[in-house]
């Protein structure tokens, strides 16, 4: 079954697409599943203003608008109505009445930032050193410990900005992959930067390096298309070969996200 549980969508302010669009756009990409996952809005408790995220106050269109394509292209397509999630103590559980309020119907882990945007850098143009590394691997295992969310998105997000894969690199792929093995959290197979990656001759993420460990360590993988535009969807190639990437590491893999297990 080809699935996708990463699509964003305009609120956001750095993708391109209707709602609608994207989900013509995944028919047409032979999907069974589309998983709507912007990124979820946070009421700060400061007067901050994120400029890559939806408002609070545009969450209830968000849904009302899935909702009613849900409705219209039933027969064709199953849609799913999600968000893409940072670990943010102090929010946690504001976020988890707009989870119940909203009926969601699953959550994924964006780790971005350590504990809060406010401020706090965006670990993919940041994380250039080993205390940033050490940031990141204490997010992300904190955040799957929470119980919120159904898979860690792009694991390997730091290797957007750290120099070289180092022993370093390779002590917290190891402890964050085992944590999810633990945990039952599934590690995206991210594939939305795979595009830049070859135009620009780069191997960020996926990093090979992090899914031979993640392989090694039982993990379960789940490929995510990342599509910030509609087109996105309509491209088979990357797909195919994240399923043959997949196949080659031996690593268990699911096409199905649900709801985390604290809900």
């Amino acid at each position: 079954m080809k699935t996708n549980y990463h699509t964003h969508a305009t609120r956001c302010m750095h993708a391109t697409g209707s709602d609608e669009d994207y989900v013509r756009s995944a028919i047409k990409g032979g999907f069974q599943v589309l998983g709507f996952s912007d990124h979820t809005p946070w009421k700060y408790r400061t007067d901050y203003v994120a400029d890559m995220r939806m408002l609070p106050a545009e969450l209830p269109g968000y849904v009302e608008s899935l909702r009613a394509l849900r409705e219209k292209y039933s027969d064709q397509i199953t849609i799913k109505i999600g968000l893409e999630c940072e670990y943010f103590p102090d929010y946690i559980p504001w976020l988890k009445g707009q989870i119940e309020e909203y009926r969601l119907d699953y959550v994924i882990f964006g780790n971005h930032h350590y504990h809060t945007d406010e401020k706090f850098p965006y670990f993919g143009h940041h994380t250039d050193s080993r205390d940033m590394l050490d940031l990141y691997e204490e997010s992300a295992v904190e955040g799957m410990e929470s119980g919120l969310f159904s898979c860690l998105a792009h694991p390997d997000l730091f290797m957007r900005s750290y120099p070289k894969w180092d022993h370093h690199c390779t002590t917290i792929s190891r402890h964050i992959c085992r944590a999810a093995a633990r945990l039952n959290i599934h590690l995206e197979y991210n594939i939305g930067y795979v595009a830049y990656n070859e135009a620009h001759g780069l191997t960020t993420y996926p990093r090979p390096e992090f899914w031979h460990i993640a392989a090694n360590e039982g993990c379960t993988a789940i490929i995510g298309m990342d599509a910030h535009d509609n087109k996105d969807l309509e491209t088979p190639v990357y797909y195919e070969r994240a399923v043959q990437e997949l196949k080659e590491l031996k690593i268990k893999t699911t096409e199905t996200l649900n709801l985390g297990i604290r809900f």
